[in-house]
């Protein structure tokens, strides 16, 4: 099978090398995550997909769990086609998905991405890998609670990422929707993977009081993509 990566769009390549490691470290790690949720083969198997526990959401602590390759490019492309000067990002992890977001604010140059982390040890590593690519300088990270770290914006959101715990997905989109502007993009990972609990953040997506339009994208574990059609106000 060729390298995934081999048709990126990301020519840079200390960022190529950055990305190319982690996304071959997160593939050895599958084995190991598809034991963890073992007992839920049936569930997922029959179109459920399984349950998020965060009570045992420690044994994920060192985890990468990151978008796949495919994903990313999508998320490159759609900054630079949408001129995107503000993107928001739930659940950093070692930065994969936020190096596709801040590659494509370098090569267009201009924005930022906002990006928030919990577990402080998972912040380190990521700022060590933004660093390693040379995109510090296009992202802001932020530990902690997602509902309380991204309260605050320094301007209307063009992307939003919730790529984050599941369980608390709808909590940050709602704190997030204050700050979306008209046309705005919201796209959820793991749409399959984690379809009960991703149910409320679908629900409220589809929801035509909302002011969204929703597409299930079939990449990966399945990726949500919406479209914000009126703003908040």
């Amino acid at each position: 099978m060729a390298d995934p990566l081999t048709h990126s769009p990301l020519n840079d390549p200390r960022v190529h090398g950055v990305l190319d490691r982690l996304h071959r470290a997160a593939a050895r790690e599958k084995p190991a995550l598809a034991l963890s949720f073992v007992t839920q083969l049936p569930g997922l198997l029959l179109g459920r997909g399984v349950r998020f526990d965060p009570a045992r959401s420690g044994a994920l602590d060192d985890k990468l769990i990151p978008i796949g390759p495919a994903q990313g490019r999508l998320l490159y492309m759609l900054v630079r086609a949408m001129r995107a000067e503000l993107v928001v990002e739930l659940g950093t992890s070692y930065g994969v998905s936020t190096l596709y977001l801040a590659a494509a604010m370098r090569d267009q140059g201009r924005g930022r991405v906002i990006t928030s982390e919990i577990i402080p040890e998972k912040a380190a590593r990521a700022r060590a890998h933004f660093e390693e690519a040379g995109l510090s300088e296009w992202v802001e990270l932020r530990e902690g609670d997602a509902t309380e770290t991204l309260a605050a914006m320094p301007g209307p959101i063009d992307l939003a990422l919730l790529d984050g715990f599941p369980t608390i997905a709808l909590d940050v989109l709602r704190t997030l929707e204050p700050h979306l502007r008209e046309g705005a993009t919201v796209l959820a990972d793991d749409l399959h993977l984690f379809r009960h609990d991703l149910g409320p953040l679908v629900e409220h997506l589809e929801d035509p009081a909302n002011g969204y339009r929703t597409l299930e994208l079939p990449i990966d574990d399945g990726f949500l993509f919406a479209i914000r059609e009126r703003a908040a106000g």
